[in-house]
């Protein structure tokens, strides 16, 4: 246990599009990957035909371990996939909750192995999950880690407070604000006062980085642009990644576009994945129309309408009153769906709008006689954006305090998994 806790704690990150892993004390993380795994399916779907009981049996038992043993994660098991039909693709994590324990263990097991290249058994291990997780599912979680992996310890942290903590601009970390966390499957919007989370406060929205993806890809095959089918949505991702920003005024950004094409309109080349032929194709509206899905949702679905600044209001606005004035003070934005140039500026000028008119409509109400304070509104937009959840694990696992609060191998084997159905929150960061 102390050769454990003079190591340097392992964080993993585990996202719906990309998971981060690293080491505690670290600025960034070591790898980021996606969050996928390619399984040779034709192990496990071989035919049953066989002389005798007992070589079937031993057909089938080779089968099981060739198949535990020949797998990929990442952007290997993409372009494995792709070369190989007998592979599949399996994504663990759906819309930020864990979805297949089977290749979520397979995807820990390479993470550990093969990209942090550790012994499990001499490392503490903090793990992130969802705001809106189970506690069934820390269960599991930990049965995998003290059972497959016999971790040393291990402390499962929610993302958004992790996101505050790295999103701090000051040498005083606070601990009070309202994480915006845009991943790629799920958007969430939590308020945490005092580093805890405001469960009954929670808001989270059907519209993610993937939606953006899609958008994106909707519009350009819309106009007819020549991009192989197979490889639509990876080229929208990558438009979506390197061309896309936040305008101000949709109208005046498609006025600009109309008026001078040529600075506007991005070109994409690329090589048809089959035949290796070059294409080209135009990048016009879609690089402003991508992110404003969060500010006008309806271009894209009909059957959700409400921006992401009023959800974010809602959000504030259902928490504890003494709470509300610290919250709107320190919006803090995650993931990397956040990344989009102007977008913090554009969340701020639209919630400080709402705000606004609210306080306009409260002093017509009493008539003037008393005027309400204005409330001050600040999104916090950082470079580490992309992985703040990591880093705030790895703030976090880099303190003494992280040990103590840890759960370890003999507290699980004395008390069973239940034990990782609460992670205390603890203050030595703060």
């Amino acid at each position: 246990m102390d050769a454990a806790t003079s190591r340097p704690a392992v964080v993993i990150d585990n996202g719906t599009g990309y998971t981060k892993m690293g080491f505690a004390g670290n600025v960034e993380p070591c790898f980021i990957v996606p969050t996928v795994v390619a399984v040779n399916d034709s192990f496990v779907n071989q035919p049953r035909v066989s002389s005798s009981k007992s070589s079937n049996w031993l057909a089938q038992y080779n089968a099981g371990v060739m198949a535990d043993l020949d797998f990929y994660i990442g952007e290997e098991a993409l372009s494995r996939s792709k070369s190989n039909s007998n592979y599949n693709l399996r994504y663990p994590i759906k819309h930020g909750q864990v979805d297949d324990w089977d290749a979520m263990e397979k995807f820990w097991q390479q993470c550990i192995f093969n990209y942090l290249r550790c012994d499990p058994e001499d490392h503490y291990f903090c793990l992130t999950e969802s705001p809106l997780s189970a506690p069934e599912s820390r269960e599991y979680t930990g049965e995998i880690m003290f059972e497959t992996f016999n971790v040393a310890g291990l402390y499962m942290a929610v993302q958004p407070v992790l996101a505050l903590a790295a999103g701090y601009t000051t040498s005083k970390c606070e601990m009070t604000g309202v994480v915006v966390d845009v991943g790629d499957g799920a958007t969430h919007v939590v308020p945490v006062a005092e580093g805890y989370v405001i469960g009954g406060s929670i808001k989270s929205i059907p519209i993610a980085g993937k939606d953006v993806t899609h958008f994106v890809q909707q519009l350009m095959q819309e106009r007819g642009e020549h991009v192989p089918p197979e490889d639509s949505f990876e080229v929208a991702r990558k438009v979506k990644e390197t061309y896309c920003y936040t305008c101000s005024d949709i109208v005046k950004e498609f006025n600009k576009h109309d008026k001078e094409p040529a600075k506007y309109i991005k070109q994409w080349r690329g090589t048809k994945p089959r035949t290796g032929a070059p294409y080209s194709c135009d990048i016009g509206y879609e690089r402003f129309l991508g992110p404003e899905v969060f500010f006008n949702p309806e271009i894209y679905k009909s059957d959700f309408t409400t921006p992401l600044p009023a959800v974010i209001d809602k959000c504030i606005q259902s928490a504890p009153i003494d709470t509300r004035r610290a919250l709107y003070k320190n919006i803090v934005l995650s993931g990397g769906s956040t990344m989009f140039k102007d977008f913090h500026r554009r969340l701020q000028r639209e919630i400080k709008k709402i705000v606004d008119a609210r306080i306009l409509a409260y002093d017509a109400q009493l008539g003037g006689e008393i005027k309400a304070q204005p409330v001050e509104v600040n999104v916090v937009s950082h470079p580490i954006q992309n992985y703040a959840v990591w880093f705030g694990g790895s703030v976090l696992a880099s303190t003494p305090e992280f040990f103590t609060a840890c759960h370890t191998k003999a507290e699980y084997e004395e008390y069973g998994a239940s034990i990782c159905r609460s992670n205390p929150v603890f203050k030595g960061m703060y």
